[in-house]
């Protein structure tokens, strides 16, 4: 009896010592994720724009698995999805959340109408979820210019509720602004805000610069290319290396600029600093490159949007600033995450994504050594399959040339063999062209057959019959890979069980010192 009670005081002391309360672990983990948001957000990073004006959008539960799948840890939010927001929560996402156009109006001339969005759309969620900034309105001076009085009162308004809220230091509150606020952008030592737009640019970089918040623009090289071919080479817009001969010199400065990026971040610079204000940062809320066009957009292309987008990752994680701010390295958000197959004409305005709605790639960056952002640089975990909903006859024209002058390997195709079944022409047309793809080094443009096939991170295997791009050969034994595709679920559950083993050195310690009196007197 005695042995049992002991026991029993053993087993009583292990559990108290290695149970920690739930609330406990979700306040440290919440701490945790906010210090690291903190740190973090100091250096520049590299975020992507979220739209949803797609067709069949995932649901917000899946969408943050998706991001945490490719490593995205910062995005902004045309609005605040209480859904999303919501799914957000205790991940270690960084999120800027919008205030639409049509709200200026309510929020701009009622202080309680913005104590309460802040409430409904802030307070309810953070510090859980990580919102770090509000963007009130988009484009607002060029695309709504008749809001343009209520633009600084709606940004005073929830800037005050934040105060109330204790979070004006955690969250900072500006407006994303066209590149078209700014004249004379090149050579960027002569640029300037438009003049008619002075009284209200005046006191809104004075409100950024007393709350410390960025200057917000949405920067688009490939505009500025398209408005001046001829003048601004291609080579200069997508980043690419430059001879000395073809960089671009401003003339007052002398500075040397290698692409035009980094030219329209100098023009604003020069912009505040011709109305006296040098200690606002610009942080690109916008930019990239869309990846199809109609004829009048010939250099709308997978290939520019990958060198744009793949070269655009690398010099903001390279932080070489500008020159002239060498020591500042502008944060900048991709648009954008999906393509937004909704959108009205021309082509390119459903063309920006860097994936499909269907979380597919469109095009696969190049980003290797630039740190982990974005998974969908999969070197051996990709295939090129056939897109839905393309008719049989254009897909056999494709399947024909793979089999044929592409010289694509078909044999397990043929009756009999591995990859025959289903006999259908998609099935032999995804075989075929991923065979063709594996074998081309997955070079860009080796997957689309006349815009037929597509890229794809799931493994496309069935059965017996093993895709190309699946198989390792290794003492003559085919293996099937794994998928680059991980489970929301999987990977919540990796997280939480992460967080959850965590116990301190001083718990087992203190556990240690209550067990040893009954271990010396055994």
């Amino acid at each position: 009896m005695a042995n049992s009670k002991l026991t029993t005081y053993l087993i009583l002391i292990i559990c108290s010592c290695f149970t920690v309360p739930s609330t406990a672990k979700t306040s440290t983990l919440v701490q945790e994720i906010k210090q690291q948001s903190q740190v973090q957000d100091k250096e520049p990073f590299v975020g992507v724009n979220l739209g949803t004006d797609v067709s069949d959008l995932l649901s917000a539960t899946d969408l943050v698995s998706f991001l945490q799948v490719q490593k995205i840890s910062h995005i902004r939010l045309y609005d605040a999805n209480q859904d999303i927001l919501k799914a957000l929560a205790k991940t270690k996402i960084r999120v800027i959340i919008s205030v639409p156009n049509n709200q200026l109006l309510a929020i701009g001339s009622s202080n309680t109408t913005a104590a309460s969005w802040i409430d409904r759309y802030v307070v309810a969620y953070y510090p859980e979820t990580l919102i770090t900034g509000i963007a009130v309105g988009d484009e607002v001076l060029t695309t709504v210019p008749s809001s343009a009085p209520l633009l600084l009162p709606a940004i005073q308004s929830l800037y005050g509720a934040l105060v109330a809220a204790n979070l004006h230091t955690q969250i900072k509150v500006s407006t994303p602004h066209a590149a078209s606020i700014i004249l004379d952008t090149f050579p960027p030592s002569q640029a300037y805000f438009n003049q008619s737009l002075t009284s209200v640019m005046v006191p809104l970089l004075q409100f950024l610069s007393r709350t410390d918040s960025p200057l917000m623009m949405n920067l688009y090289p490939y505009y500025v290319f398209m408005e001046n071919k001829g003048v601004v080479p291609l080579d200069n817009s997508l980043f690419k290396p430059l001879t000395p001969s073809k960089e671009m010199v401003d003339p007052n400065t002398l500075l040397h600029y290698t692409n035009v990026l980094d030219a329209m971040i100098d023009a604003a610079y020069v912009s505040m600093k011709n109305l006296n204000v040098t200690d606002v940062v610009v942080l690109v809320t916008e930019s990239g490159w869309p990846s199809k066009g109609d004829s009048k957009e010939p250099y709308a292309t997978k290939d520019n949007a990958d060198t744009y987008n793949s070269n655009l990752i690398k010099h903001v994680l390279d932080r070489s600033g500008t020159p002239l701010h060498p020591e500042i390295t502008s944060s900048v958000y991709i648009y954008e995450l999906f393509n937004e197959d909704l959108r009205s004409p021309p082509v390119s305005e459903a063309n920006w994504g860097l994936f499909y709605s269907n979380s597919t790639p469109v095009y696969l960056l190049h980003v290797s050594g630039s740190g982990t952002f974005l998974a969908n640089d999969t070197t051996n975990q990709t295939f090129c399959i056939a897109m839905d909903g393309i008719d049989s006859k254009t897909l056999q024209t494709a399947l024909d040339w793979a089999c044929g002058p592409g010289r694509a390997n078909c044999s397990e195709i043929q009756p009999g063999e591995s990859c025959y079944q289903p006999n259908n022409v998609k099935n032999h047309a995804s075989c075929a062209f991923d065979s063709y793809y594996q074998m081309e080094g997955k070079a860009s443009g080796s997957c689309d057959f006349k815009g037929v096939a597509m890229i794809t991170t799931t493994d496309p295997s069935h059965g017996s019959c093993v895709f190309p791009g699946s198989k390792m050969v290794s003492n003559k034994t085919r293996t099937v890979l794994n998928s680059t595709e991980v489970s929301g679920a999987a990977e919540r559950l990796k997280f939480n069980t992460f967080h959850g083993s965590q116990i301190s050195a001083t718990t087992v310690a203190f556990c240690i010192l209550l067990l040893i009196p009954f271990v010396t007197t055994r």
